[in-house]
């Protein structure tokens, strides 16, 4: 009797460019844009793991220093099911704004976009933020530790400001309209329950 399958989850932060190279490129405040990602260590990386190779190696990203760990990896090594998570999934360039050859969804046997509404996914990021301030940023050692100190209503307008200067420009410009590409698309009302599911027909 065969047991449980074996899955892998493997998210894309592990290729953001460490931010070394995003601030020699003058990217860091674009971190999460298409051009902020290794998408050819990527496209290599799922290549590997496609043609069915044993230790494959993914970066770690730490959202606590908020850059690559260094000399930390994933090994994938022939799992039954990869679970590859990121806003650039379903992107169709090559992170240089020129259309690329080979797309990362070319490796895919199915795809998920999560949908809601933007002013939903705005709230939501507030609260995430509130919260990160009572817990992960008052580590000394967390790169956004200079937000622990905010009162709540500095708080509230800074992540108001993050997110429509970065994070709202990001999922307009480049997530979004990635939508379509997606076989399955799931849309969350403001309680995260699914309210809607649409499934494309090939």
């Amino acid at each position: 009797m065969a047991g449980p399958s074996r899955v892998d989850l493997v998210t894309t932060d592990g290729f953001l460019f460490p931010n070394r190279v995003l601030e020699a490129r003058d990217l860091l405040g674009r971190k999460g844009f298409p051009e902020s990602y290794d998408v050819r260590a990527l496209i290599q990386f799922m290549t590997e793991v496609k043609a069915g190779q044993g230790a494959v190696h993914a970066p770690v990203y730490s959202h606590q220093a908020y850059d690559i760990a260094p000399g930390d990896f994933q090994v994938v090594d022939r799992p039954d099911i990869v679970i590859v998570e990121g806003l650039n999934v379903l992107q169709a360039g090559d992170g240089g704004g020129r259309p690329a050859r080979v797309f990362v969804s070319d490796f895919f046997d199915f795809s998920i976009y999560i949908d809601a509404d933007e002013s939903d996914i705005e709230h939501w990021y507030v609260a995430r933020f509130l919260t990160l301030r009572e817990t992960v940023f008052r580590d000394p050692r967390s790169y956004f530790h200079r937000y622990a100190a905010l009162g709540e209503t500095e708080a509230v307008a800074t992540a108001h400001e993050i997110w429509h200067t970065i994070n709202g420009v990001n999922l307009r410009e480049n997530i979004k309209p990635t939508r379509e590409r997606a076989r399955l698309v799931l849309e969350k009302g403001g309680d995260h329950a699914v309210r809607r599911v649409r499934l494309r027909r090939i």
